[in-house]
């Protein structure tokens, strides 16, 4: 007899490999058409995936792309997690999200005092 290859819930799958952190995220996130199974989207929080589909959808506002290397018994801690896919993620580039920002931080109140008397001084 030849055995079928085993199958998950792909909501179930997303939440066990720690993408979502609740079951009923990734069962909203996939019924909202933002969950896309071998290129094709799905809205369906119940279609079964198994080991090498590849999934795409969006987080955080990054892109991933993540292809599935075996099904979890359990939602385990983040290392058990990280061995059930493969991210096939492009890389993201490294630039800071806010360009302005140097690094400084807030500025003390003598910068504050200071920056208004300049301030001021260029308005009279």
């Amino acid at each position: 007899m030849d055995q079928a290859p085993p199958k998950l819930r792909l909501d179930k799958w997303l939440w066990q490999a720690r993408f979502f952190k609740t079951r009923s995220i990734a069962a909203r996130e996939v019924s909202a058409g933002h969950v896309r199974v071998n290129g094709d989207k799905t809205d369906k929080p119940a279609r079964a995936v198994s080991p090498g589909d590849v999934l795409t959808f969006a987080q955080a506002r990054r892109v991933r792309v993540v292809r599935i290397e075996a099904l979890g018994d359990r939602r385990g801690p983040a290392p058990e997690a990280q061995t059930l896919y493969t991210d096939l993620s492009p890389l993201q580039d490294n630039s800071p999200e806010n360009p302005g920002f140097e690094g400084k931080g807030r500025p003390t109140k003598r910068d504050r005092r200071s920056l208004d008397l300049s301030r001021r001084q260029t308005l009279e």
